[in-house]
């Protein structure tokens, strides 16, 4: 009786083991036709919208025609995600399929030994063969698996560099496009353009926009002046641009008598232009006369102070002998590099922060007063996280594909004052400071979640589960409700409260880079394919929507009544 439900138990994990070996199987096999499949073909169309872009240009106000290149452009970053998705997918497939096997094995094994059937003794030569046999047929289904694994490491990284290399191509063909026509037809088309952006469209913001002030924190104010020489006063933040996108990264600028068109040919409302020493794709921060940029290569990091009116150069910090800082520096996209992170400054001091996890603190005249090292981070594009300030605090999002983690650092020392460890995927996405009625919260998005941080402590304070993908924009805040967005995932409107919960959310308009903007009656948002797009900020229902030739990377900027 034992002997019968031995069999039949070794009869079971043996119909496993076939039946996940042959699953693998057909996954490597479909893995590796599908990288030969996209080495021969084009996988994201790059040709045919091509092909459509230079029909545009000989009829520019053929709107069909451009409602079809932006649905072929649609189509293909919706077929790239799919495809990553299918890669990643298919590889743990083939991983968990080879590890029943082993299990089933192992099982197959040891159930035989402890029961052995009593027959006739194998011949030697049979035994031998068959030991062969099960060495080989293991032998072929492991190489043949690694070989899979290797070629879906491979189609990982080529469809990510064709990607890449396809946007690329496409903007470039656009920019000529438009060139042309600026050329032939209409030599003043982008002061058209901005002229009718303003007047027809974005005249839709609520003209008050001063109300959006308690985003950053009105609640600090006695306090402050108390502490005036530690770090500035709500006042003294909103008369700058302390950070990327403003203060506390919300979006919204506080200056007024900003011109609403310029041309760079021309010289139109251009005061100065300046080369910078060394690439960044970092923004401009202001304080008082002085603006402050970084820029990096693999061996050099700088960080430089420039006369807001003039362009001359103040001050150059050449970053290095940073403790704990890496020999070498991580590899990087092109469209990353190695300063992307925008810096930070409370009109004390300047902080700055590079891809291979330097962060440094610069006083006004340019001397180092602390520096360190975070760790390299570890991420497949580079680290783009800008910094961010709140009171005595710079506020470091640390997501990355090894420990993930938000902190905040002493301005004044760089001592760490807290970490949190956060359960996350790789972020792009920077840090918001906002205050949202009856407390100020630093608020991140990264895959799965949307999170909200006390300042003081790096408590929790409330979490969602409703953004995927490789987030990059950051979240917007006006009146109660978070907004947050990735593309190929949904636009979350997140009204706060007792409990933090979904309000409206939409999958039609999203963003893979540029963050949105908002207000207490309007949310704006722009992508890269060109739509720029307002809603209704209680409702998520479309208010309207203006299409342009370019798309955008940079993030809207909410100054005057109009949108940046």
């Amino acid at each position: 009786m034992e002997q019968d439900k031995q069999k039949i138990n070794i009869q079971l994990w043996r119909k496993i083991a076939i039946v996940a070996g042959s699953l693998s199987l057909i996954v490597c096999i479909l893995i590796i036709a599908n990288y030969v499949q996209l080495k021969k073909a084009d996988p994201v169309n790059i040709k045919t919208i091509n092909l459509l872009v230079e029909r545009l240009s000989e009829n520019p106000e053929d709107n069909e025609l451009r409602e079809e290149i932006r649905t072929l452009d649609l189509l293909a970053r919706k077929a790239y995600f799919t495809n990553q998705w299918q890669i990643r997918t298919g590889g743990y497939i083939v991983l968990i399929g080879l590890a029943i096997v082993i299990i089933a094995f192992q099982i197959i094994s040891s159930a035989k030994g402890i029961n052995p059937e009593i027959s006739e003794e194998p011949k030697e030569d049979f035994l031998t063969t068959q030991f062969l046999t099960r060495k080989w047929v293991s032998y072929g289904g492991i190489s043949i698996a690694a070989i899979a694994l290797f070629f879906a490491f491979l189609t990982h990284n080529e469809l990510g560099f064709t990607f890449a290399q396809a946007v690329n191509t496409q903007n470039d063909t656009i920019s000529k496009v438009i060139k042309i026509a600026e050329n032939e037809n209409n030599p003043v088309i982008e002061e058209q353009e901005t002229e009718t952006l303003n007047t027809d469209t974005i005249t839709a913001v609520e003209e008050n926009v001063p109300e959006t002030i308690d985003s950053i924190g009105t609640a600090i104010d006695e306090q402050e002046q108390l502490v005036q020489s530690e770090y500035p006063t709500y006042k003294e933040i909103i008369q700058n641009f302390p950070s990327f996108r403003g203060p506390g990264g919300n979006g919204i600028s506080y200056h007024k008598n900003i011109p609403i068109s310029w041309d760079g040919k021309s010289g139109k409302n251009i005061l100065w232009k300046l080369s910078i020493p060394l690439q960044g794709y970092n923004s401009p921060v202001i304080w008082g006369d002085r603006l402050f940029l970084s820029g990096a290569n693999a061996q050099k990091r700088e960080v430089y102070c420039i006369d807001r009116n003039t362009g001359k150069i103040l001050w150059t910090y050449l970053v290095k002998n940073v403790p704990g800082s890496p020999t070498s520096s991580p590899k990087v996209t092109d469209d990353t590099g190695h300063a992307a992170p925008t810096v930070a400054t409370d009109g004390r001091r300047v902080y700055a922060i590079f891809s291979n996890g330097d962060i440094i603190a610069i006083d006004m005249d340019g001397k180092k007063v602390w520096a360190k090292n975070l760790g390299a981070p570890t991420n497949h594009y580079g680290h783009s996280s800008s910094l961010m300030l709140f009171q005595n605090m710079v506020i470091v999002q640390y997501d990355q594909r090894k420990s993930s983690k938000v902190m905040a650092l002493a301005t004044k020392t760089g001592k760490t004052l807290w970490s949190t460890n956060r359960d996350v995927k790789i972020s792009w996405a920077s840090p918001v400071v906002v205050f949202t009625g009856k407390q100020t919260e630093i608020i991140l998005s990264s895959d799965p979640y949307v999170i909200s941080y006390n300042p003081y402590s790096g408590k929790e304070n409330w979490k969602i589960d409703c953004i995927f993908g490789e987030v990059g924009p950051s979240v917007a805040y006006a009146d109660g409700i978070v907004y947050a967005q990735n593309e190929y995932a949904r636009l979350v409107a997140i009204k706060l409260g007792d409990k933090a919960e979904i309000l409206w959310e939409d999958d039609e308009y999203m963003s893979d880079v540029p963050s949105p903007v908002a207000t207490k009656k309007y949310l704006f948002n722009a992508t890269s394919y060109g739509a720029v797009i307002c809603y209704d900020a209680k409702t998520g229902k479309k208010l309207w929507e203006k299409e342009f030739d370019n798309g955008f990377y940079s993030s809207p900027i909410m100054a005057a009544g109009k949108i940046y």
